[in-house]
């Protein structure tokens, strides 16, 4: 039919014309004709070679998961190390089987939320331009609770320094960040740290004037985040979540010194092999190669 010719403009109706008036998808026309002409076989279009069984992919996940150094890795980050290995597959499917099969991390539901006291990104271009610091707890079999403070950098994510002490003052705060400064600004010196800014929240070791003047001497500024907005705070509370399901919550430690090795050991675990989403699943130390090597050649 959609070869007859019109009587009036003597040309032909066309496909497009026909199924407008009969109210029939075109696909279905062409879907049609192929079955009687046996032009391809029926079944979903798209390349055949190359897909992975879903028995083998759940097999490599499996592998991979039991691989890796970290405990609960969402499927993103296998997607990530599955595109590694050079198997190519949907995001989509690998959520879709890790879900089958048990293996996603359970997800809170998080409690309502008035609106953001802050507007923006709190991340920044450039590493060292802005680490954040915050302290958390846990508990030692021997000696009781002990106090936890860290340093994250807010471009890399990187564990810039770490500590563990029994009790948690002005002094104890201070350490990861005379760690991160030796590390990465050359030495613990006045105005070593210049251009840098620290984010933390209202703590009381945060604010005592015996840390608030030691970032005046090493030249860094303070910058509190906002209050009851731990979102502005959020890279080291990122960390806090990862330490504490990598570590905390996983293992037990007899003293605030086996807990401290453990905390090192894991800060150089983590900026090495820990990939973040972001970055494009690189990890913190190759982000920081990767942005000084450009910086070094932009100068």
């Amino acid at each position: 039919m959609s070869q007859a010719s019109s009587i009036s403009v003597r040309r032909p109706y066309g496909l497009a014309r026909v199924c407008r008036v009969l109210e029939v998808a075109r696909s279905t026309v062409y879907a049609r004709r192929d079955r009687v002409e046996g032009a391809r076989p029926a079944g979903r279009p798209g390349p055949k070679r190359g897909i992975v069984p879903d028995e083998d992919l759940l097999a490599t996940i499996r592998e991979i998961l039991a691989a890796s150094p970290f405990h609960g890795e969402g499927y993103r980050k296998v997607w990530a190390r599955l595109r590694a290995r050079k198997v190519g597959v949907d995001k989509d499917r690998v959520r879709r089987l890790m879900g089958r099969a048990g293996l996603l991390v359970p997800q809170r539901g998080g409690a309502p939320h008035g609106p953001a006291a802050h507007d923006g990104t709190i991340t920044t271009e450039k590493p060292d331009e802005m680490w954040g610091t915050d302290a958390t707890q846990t508990v030692t079999i021997e000696q009781g609770t002990a106090t936890i403070f860290a340093v994250v950098d807010h471009c890399t994510a990187e564990c810039i320094g770490i500590h563990a002490a029994a009790r948690g003052t002005r002094f104890e705060a201070l350490e990861p960040l005379r760690q991160g400064v030796r590390e990465h600004f050359g030495s613990y010196e006045k105005g070593a740290a210049q251009g840098l800014a620290v984010r933390h929240d209202h703590g009381s070791q945060f604010l005592s004037r015996h840390y608030q003047g030691e970032l005046a001497f090493l030249g860094a500024a303070s910058s509190p985040a906002f209050v009851r907005e731990p979102e502005g705070n959020g890279c080291v509370e990122r960390f806090w979540r990862t330490l504490k399901e990598q570590v905390l919550w996983i293992r037990t430690f007899r003293t605030v010194e086996e807990l401290r090795v453990a905390l090192q050991e894991f800060r150089d675990l983590y900026n090495r092999a820990w990939i973040v989403q972001k970055h494009g699943f690189l990890t913190p130390s190759q982000v920081r190669g990767k942005l000084t090597a450009r910086q070094e050649v932009a100068a």
